[in-house]
């Protein structure tokens, strides 16, 4: 009888364990809440050689124009070009405080949110000329 309590407990146990570990990693994997982070628009286009990068909303920069190698990624934060372990201190209330890499790969792009962003990582096919904007949420519509 006490060998069937003694499983009975341990069951429950690790039950309770693993419902807490569940909801402690969810609680834990938001980054910054969406109401925290400020709105920025970028289109992205793939180029020859690299990207064309608009912003028209967020950013001290309006174009940007750069070559990339194959799974070389390059940071970008609402100042322009910037490397990914920098983060910017000057902090403007008029721009959206952001930091994410971007990579060109062989049939698309593959973006990492490091700071302002409610997404970690985006990847989308993008054939040559072709564009797509992306937002503080992630990828959006044209407009």
């Amino acid at each position: 009888m006490k060998t069937k309590q003694i499983c009975t407990r341990l069951k429950y146990s690790i039950l309770m364990a693993l419902i807490l570990l569940v909801f402690s990693t969810e609680m834990t994997a938001q980054k910054q809440p969406s109401s925290d982070l400020k709105s920025f628009k970028i289109t992205i286009e793939k180029t020859g050689d690299g990207l064309k990068m608009h912003s028209s909303e967020g950013s001290a920069w309006i174009d940007l124009s750069f070559s990339l190698v194959n799974d070389k990624p390059q940071a970008i934060d609402e100042y322009g070009m910037t490397d990914s372990d920098k983060l910017s201190s000057d902090k403007d209330s008029d721009l959206a405080d952001y930091l994410f890499t971007i990579t060109k790969t062989e049939n698309g792009i593959t973006l990492k949110g490091i700071e302002g962003t409610a997404w970690k990582e985006l990847s989308f096919s993008l054939s040559q000329t072709e564009k797509q904007m992306i937002d503080q949420f992630g990828m959006t519509d044209l407009k």
